[in-house]
C-alpha cells in the first residue's frame, strides 16, 4: 500500500474524529486523522473542555461563599483570574497530548491541513490525493454563527472566546440561554462579573422539560445576574473598550457581547456539493443509521449531522461508523435517549422526552417528581432545592425520560438513561437497591413516586 493510501481516513480530531480514529485501528484498518487547527479539535481546546474548567473554578468559589454554612470561615477569599486561565491551559494541553498519545500507540497518522471529499470517495489535502480504500469519515464539527444584523469581531465574540478571555471583565452580556449561553452566564456571574443573560424564547434552557427551567432561571437569577427572556438584541456596535446594543427599546453596554444562539456546520473547503453528498434543508449532511451519506464510501458523523450537537453522541457516531467501515454489523443510536447536561450551577441534566412531549405523543403519562431534601444526602451537602423528575407510560412502567435539577444532575441521569437503555422501566429503578445516604437514593425516590409508592416524600 501506497504512503497516500489508508484503509480509512478521518476529517476532523474532535471527540468524534478522534474516537472514530482509535475504533478503526482496533479494528485493523490503516487509518489517518486530516486536522486543520489542533489535535482535540474545538471540544478538547476551545469549547467543551475549557468551559468545564472554569466552571469548576466557579463551583469551588460558590463552595467558598457557602463555607461558613458548615463551620468553615474563610476571610479574604479572592479570584485570580490568571490562575484560572492558566490551569485552563494546562487541562487542555494534558487532554490534547492524552488524544496524541493514543494516536500514536494506535499508529495513526495525522496529516494537516483542510480535507476536501471527492465524489470517489478519497481526500485532498493541500492538493495531495490521499485514497481511502474503505472508507472517510467525516467529523469537522460545527462552527459559531451570529445572530442576524451582528457580525463577531472587536467585543462581540463565541463561547471559544468568552472561556479564553485574559481579564475577569467587570459586564458581561451573553446571548443564548441554551446549554452553551447559560453555562458562560453562571461560570462569570460566580466569579463576580456582572452578568446579562439573553434569550429570544420564554424561558432559558428552552429544549428542557418546562418545570426545570423555570427551576434553572430561578437558580442563575440567585448568582446575581439578570435574564431577560422572550427578547432580541439588536444595534449592536463594538468600541474600543465596550459594546452597546438594544433590547426591548432599551439600551445596553457591556465589555463583552457573547453570542451563544446557536452554531452551523463546519463544512468550509470540505466539497461537499462537487462531490455530490447530499444535505439536509438546514445545510446538514443526510446520513442514513450506519452514518452512511448518500456518496458510497463516506460517512458523517457529530455536529455536522442530524441529531444533537453533543461531544459523546459524536463519539459513539464515531465507533458506528467506523465499525461500519470495517465491515461489523451495526445499531443506529435512539438520538431522544441521548444524555443531555448543562453545567451551569444548578446542574441539569435530561434525557428523553419532557413532560409536555410525552403527553403530546399520546402516552398514558405518569410523573414522578422528589426534592433533594426528601433524601438524606441532600440534607447533608447542603441542597435541598434540586429536583429529580422521572416521566413514565402507566401502561408497561416504560422510562419516558428523566429530568434533574441539581448537585451532580449530569452524573446522576446516567442511571435512568442506562435503565432504559437495558430496557428496565421506572418501576424496575423504584426496586433496585442504592446506598445510603446518597443523592442516587432520590433518583429512586423519584421512580417509587411514578410507581405510586413513594417512601420519602
Amino acid at each position: 500500500m501506497p504512503e497516500s493510501a489508508y484503509d480509512c481516513i478521518v476529517i476532523g480530531s474532535g471527540p468524534g474524529g478522534y474516537v472514530a480514529a482509535i475504533r478503526a485501528a482496533q479494528l485493523g484498518l490503516r487509518t489517518a486523522v486530516v486536522e486543520k487547527d489542533q489535535i482535540g479539535g474545538r471540544c478538547l481546546n476551545y469549547a467543551c473542555i475549557p468551559a468545564k474548567v472554569v466552571l469548576r473554578s466557579a463551583d469551588i468559589l460558590s463552595e467558598v461563599d457557602e463555607a461558613a454554612e458548615f463551620g468553615i470561615n474563610v476571610d479574604g477569599r479572592s479570584v485570580d483570574f490568571d490562575k484560572v486561565q492558566e490551569r485552563r491551559k494546562r487541562v487542555v494541553k494534558t487532554m490534547t497530548g492524552g488524544v496524541s498519545g493514543l494516536f500514536k500507540k494506535n499508529r495513526i497518522d495525522v496529516i494537516p491541513g483542510l480535507g476536501q471529499v471527492t465524489a470517489d470517495g478519497n481526500v485532498i489535502v493541500d492538493g495531495t490525493t490521499y485514497e481511502a480504500t474503505k472508507g472517510v469519515i467525516v467529523a469537522t464539527g460545527s462552527v459559531k454563527r451570529p445572530i442576524p444584523g451582528t457580525t463577531f469581531g472587536g467585543r462581540v465574540i463565541g463561547t471559544e472566546e468568552a472561556w479564553a478571555l485574559e481579564a475577569l471583565p467587570k459586564t458581561l452580556a451573553v446571548v443564548g440561554a441554551g446549554a452553551s449561553g447559560s453555562e458562560i452566564a453562571s461560570a462569570y456571574a460566580r466569579l463576580g462579573t456582572e452578568v446579562t443573560l439573553f434569550e429570544g424564547l420564554d424561558r432559558v434552557l428552552p429544549t428542557e422539560d418546562a418545570e426545570i427551567s423555570r427551576l434553572a432561571e430561578r437558580g442563575l437569577k440567585k448568582q446575581g445576574m439578570k435574564v431577560v427572556t422572550r427578547t432580541f438584541v439588536e444595534n449592536v456596535a463594538t468600541a474600543e473598550d465596550k459594546v452597546t446594543f438594544t433590547y426591548n427599546g432599551e439600551q445596553g453596554e457591556a465589555e463583552w457581547l457573547v453570542i451563544a444562539a446557536g452554531r452551523g456546520p463546519d463544512d468550509e473547503g470540505l466539497g461537499l456539493s462537487e462531490a455530490g453528498v447530499k444535505l439536509t434543508d438546514r445545510g446538514l449532511i443526510e446520513v442514513d443509521g450506519a452514518l452512511r451519506t448518500s456518496v458510497r464510501g463516506v460517512w458523517a458523523i457529530g455536529d455536522i449531522v442530524p441529531g444533537p450537537a453533543l461531544a459523546h453522541k459524536a463519539s459513539e457516531e464515531g465507533i458506528i461508523a467506523a465499525e461500519d467501515i470495517a465491515g461489523h454489523r451495526t445499531h443506529p443510536i435512539e438520538y431522544v435517549d441521548v444524555p443531555r447536561a448543562t453545567f451551569c450551577t444548578p446542574n441539569v441534566a435530561s434525557f428523553g422526552l419532557t413532560e409536555a412531549q410525552a403527553r403530546e405523543a399520546g402516552y398514558d403519562v405518569v410523573v414522578g417528581r422528589v426534592p433533594y431534601g426528601a433524601v438524606g444526602a441532600g440534607t447533608v451537602y447542603g441542597d435541598r432545592a434540586g429536583v429529580i423528575k422521572v416521566i413514565g407510560d402507566k401502561r408497561y412502567g416504560e422510562l419516558l425520560g428523566g429530568h434533574i435539577i441539581g448537585a451532580k444532575a449530569t452524573e446522576l441521569i446516567q442511571e435512568l438513561v442506562n435503565a432504559k437503555a437495558l430496557e428496565g422501566g421506572y418501576p424496575e429503578v423504584a426496586r433496585i437497591v442504592h446506598g445510603h445516604p446518597t443523592l442516587s437514593e432520590g433518583v429512586m425516590e423519584a421512580a417509587r413516586d411514578a410507581d405510586g409508592w413513594l417512601i420519602h416524600g
